[in-house]
């Protein structure tokens, strides 16, 4: 009897994946000096009320959904998916630094609504990019690779915005205009390093993908889909799990620490999460991450100290472990080789617009006490588990 050879415990990661990493962390330290110090910078410097968190969230998360649905679209019918990548990761990170300017909410929400034009030209590509780099059993690894990548830039983001915080005497536009470093950084990484081997096009393949584009996307992604849109119904923005520690009475200066914690709980889980979830199903393995969820934001929204937080904040960690690359993974499962960029791009938008009127809806229950908001958002995420326990039971 053969032995599966060991590199398959650690499968070998496809370049593409490994320079895609690079280039997600890059940007994510410059995205992360900004988004923790987002709500701050609202209610406190600015004076805005809390729901213009939400509302600035909400409307980032919508307008990257739909762009990523329409370059998703797009991208089937390009033979390279470079260009969009690099476009992307252009405009979102030339418009952060514009943060520094801001001078009302407007301006804040103008910025992030370029930002996330950005994100949603690139996002799409990049993961049929990451996809098709990888055999079949092993894209919720390489994906939980990727995302933690990602996760462990938005560890380092913060420690920077500490830094030059320090050296600024706690200028926030300072820290704003300093991601400038690391986003040009990111495009380079993708100009330089990202490689790719386009299809090739002939006559035959035109006329396929023409066909695959005009063809509805296949009836059992969508119904993943809305099982998707149910748990984004609870799951808000995570800079109302900072407005939470900080009421609980973690000091300001502490909050882009606990920040930087989140980030390395989610770096360190999704790796073995998708390992874990590429060995045991994915569904089951998704399933298991909403319901921690589920249970991670009760915590939250029940505890009385910051050290009940700190074990909530544990779980939510696992649930990210758990689902980050696990439903990328299910998505080109369930839509096959072909229209891999429509079927992100569908992911994307319903995850996209249902996340305004989950963080709108947050901060509306957020008046009547953190337990009402956190107590409906582990309701959404228990139905949505439920409902994906009895699918898999019936198609078991």
């Amino acid at each position: 009897m053969s032995v599966e050879p060991a590199t398959d415990l650690r499968p070998r990661l496809a370049r593409a994946v490994v320079a895609l990493g690079a280039v997600s962390f890059l940007t994510d330290v410059a995205a992360d000096m900004v988004v923790p110090y987002l709500p701050l910078f609202l209610t406190a410097t600015m004076h805005a009320a809390p729901w213009w968190v939400g509302l600035v969230e909400g409307v980032a998360e919508a307008t990257a959904a739909v762009v990523k649905y329409i370059s998703g679209k797009v991208s089937d019918r390009m033979p390279r998916k470079k260009p969009l990548v690099l476009l992307g990761y252009g405009v979102a990170n030339l418009a952060r630094p514009l943060l520094a300017l801001a001078g009302a909410p407007w301006q804040v929400l103008a910025v992030r609504f370029v930002d996330r034009v950005g994100k949603g030209i690139r996002t799409a590509p990049r993961d049929v990019l990451i996809a098709r780099s990888t055999p079949e059993k092993h894209r919720a690894y390489a994906f939980g690779f990727h995302r933690g990548m990602d996760n462990l830039g938005a560890v380092f983001g913060p420690l920077a915005a500490m830094a030059v915080l320090a050296a600024t005497q706690d200028n926030l536009r300072m820290v704003f205009a300093a991601t400038i470093v690391p986003g040009m950084l990111s495009l380079a990484a993708v100009v330089f390093f990202v490689r790719e081997t386009p299809t090739v096009e002939t006559a035959a393949t035109k006329q396929a993908a023409a066909a695959d584009a005009a063809a509805p996307l296949p009836g059992e992604l969508k119904r993943f889909l809305f099982l998707v849109g149910v748990f984004t119904l609870g799951n808000a923005s995570d800079g109302f799990l900072v407005l939470r520690a900080h009421q609980l009475g973690v000091a300001t200066r502490w909050l882009p620490l606990l920040w930087g914690a989140l980030s390395a709980l989610r770096a360190g889980a999704v790796v073995p999460g998708g390992w874990v979830a590429d060995r045991i199903g994915r569904p089951r393995a998704l399933t298991l991450g909403w319901w921690l969820y589920a249970v991670a934001w009760l915590g939250f929204g029940f505890s009385t100290q910051p050290w009940m937080a700190g074990v909530a904040l544990v779980i939510y960690g696992a649930y990210y472990g758990l689902t980050e690359g696990t439903e990328r993974a299910l998505v080109a499962t369930l839509a096959g080789d072909r229209s891999l960029g429509r079927a992100y791009g569908a992911f994307n938008l319903v995850a996209g617009l249902v996340a305004l009127p989950a963080s709108l809806m947050f901060g509306a229950l957020w008046a009547y006490g953190p337990r009402v908001a956190f107590g409906v958002g582990a309701g959404f995420a228990a139905t949505a588990a439920t409902a994906m326990t009895l699918r898999h039971a019936r198609r078991g």
